[in-house]
């Protein structure tokens, strides 16, 4: 039993070895990290506005429209 288990053991470590991330040190400058930030965000001239305002509604009211939920007015 001690055999089997030191055995899983060794592969546990071996498979949690593979999957470690070596991260590289930023060494880009400042002036190149903001010019990236910059270049990224989405452009607001043409109209492009950020989804932000749909976000504001909770969870149950999306939840209770998709189902149906809302009150039958059938006699």
């Amino acid at each position: 039993m001690d055999k089997r288990l030191a055995k899983r053991h060794k592969r546990q470590v071996a498979r949690a070895k593979e999957k470690v991330k070596v991260y590289e040190p930023d060494v880009r400058t400042p002036e190149q990290i903001e010019a990236a930030k910059e270049a990224s965000r989405p452009d607001l001239s043409r109209g492009n506005q950020p989804k932000v305002a749909a976000s504001g509604r909770s969870f149950r009211n999306r939840l209770a429209t998709a189902i149906g939920g809302a009150a039958k007015t059938d006699g």
